[in-house]
């Protein structure tokens, strides 16, 4: 966990082994059931299991839709998973940057879940705007979170 100003972590125990949130974190056609904001639809190309490198797209939705395309950072098998994400243009890194992070600690009975949204690397033109959105991220997240145990539970949709 981090103390930047920068980075918004949530965290929260799941009853459930770090390789099977690991599994659902790793399989981007997937994204979308976890997501707590809403905003996640449909993966683009490919949807091979993730790995340090993997490179894949998103439809979005937000007001209108769009697209994201994320590059796995950080990778330690049923420990930690990060992708850095961009637009899918020339101008995506004009535009993007931050982190998402998943970190699994297992614990008596389960998994401690922190994600984090680090928004060290997005771009200066973006940063203050997404930086105003900080509690709402957090909730998201939060709700992320609640939905991976509802998966993994079999009552996808709470």
């Amino acid at each position: 966990m981090s103390d930047s100003p920068d980075v918004e972590t949530v965290e929260r125990a799941i009853p459930a082994p770090p390789e099977a949130i690991f599994a659902l974190l790793v399989d981007p056609a997937r994204h979308r059931e976890i997501d707590g904001s809403g905003t996640v639809r449909d993966p683009k190309g490919d949807t091979q299991r993730l790995e340090l490198g993997s490179q894949f797209g998103m439809s979005m939705h937000m007001g209108m839709p769009y697209s994201m395309v994320s590059t796995v950072v950080e990778y330690e098998q049923d420990r930690l998973l990060a992708w850095q994400t961009r637009g899918p243009t020339p101008l995506g890194r004009f535009v993007a940057g931050r982190i998402w992070r998943y970190e699994l600690e297992p614990t008596d009975g389960g998994t401690l879940v922190r994600e984090s949204w680090d928004i060290t690397h997005e771009s200066a033109l973006t940063k203050p705007l997404v930086k105003r959105d900080a509690a709402k991220t957090r909730e998201n997240m939060a709700a992320t979170l609640e939905r991976i145990e509802a998966v993994l539970s079999g009552q996808p949709g709470s």
